[in-house]
């Protein structure tokens, strides 16, 4: 590989999900800004006094390169661009969650360098925030819509009337939202996913079902097992 090789700079990652691999290495699936979601094999990182296995997990953001032409890259150089992403408790959990999401439903070695983006700022407001529901929701849309999946959510499926906060509907996955007398959505909480308002009192809920619906269509039946995290919790 040239030293010109983009492959050879450091570009900014993080890791979505690792797991042992050999007897001294990791297997990560990393997000990285110039390449999308790609496997990593990460040599040697839990030898000796190798400090990659307390640096090379989710949450941390890292400048990373690597190396090879096969399925799974190799890791080469790699340090931290800032400290981890401080989640704990319920925070934690979403951030798994959203971890889960891309590994699923990212392709592989596709770049997404506005997802990275909305990724980070995800990660932030899940640390900061009071309540994570309306990061979560926001990073929702957003990824549906880098995927080619984007909500219609301001208008009415059939004929483009603009929607009607008073009024309820019924949201028909790839087509969009048809007025129904007692849907099961509020206008007003279809116009704030697509403000990217935070929900509030029974739209919450309104909007948690929506995006859990669409994205249990295109995760084709797998199952999260962050969800599960937040049953135990």
């Amino acid at each position: 590989m040239s030293a010109e090789d983009p492959r050879s700079l450091l570009q900014p990652a993080f890791v979505l999900h690792r797991r042992p691999y050999s007897n001294t290495s990791l297997l990560l699936e990393a997000f990285v800004l110039d390449a999308g979601r790609l496997p990593l094999l990460a040599k040697g990182a839990t030898a000796g006094r190798a400090f990659g296995a307390s640096l090379l997990q989710p949450f941390v953001p890292l400048l990373v390169s690597r190396s090879g032409r096969g399925e799974v890259r190799t890791l080469g150089r790699y340090e931290a661009e800032g400290p981890p992403v401080p989640l704990a408790g319920e925070r934690l959990y979403c951030g798994f969650y959203v971890n889960e999401l891309m590994v699923h439903l990212l392709p592989r070695e596709e770049p997404h360098p506005a997802l990275f983006g909305a990724y980070a700022a995800t990660l932030a407001r899940l640390a900061r925030d009071d309540d994570p529901e309306p990061a979560l929701r926001c990073f929702e849309v957003a990824l549906l819509a880098e995927l080619g999946y984007a909500l219609l959510l301001d208008r009415e499926a059939e004929g483009g009337a603009p929607i009607d906060a008073a009024a309820r509907y019924d949201f028909v996955i790839e087509r969009g939202p048809v007025p129904v007398a007692g849907g099961e959505l509020s206008g007003a909480t279809l116009l704030k996913l697509a403000s990217g308002s935070a929900p509030v009192g029974d739209e919450r809920r309104e909007a948690r079902r929506l995006l859990r619906r669409v994205l249990d269509h295109y995760l084709g039946g797998r199952p999260l097992k962050s969800r599960e995290l937040f049953v135990r919790a």
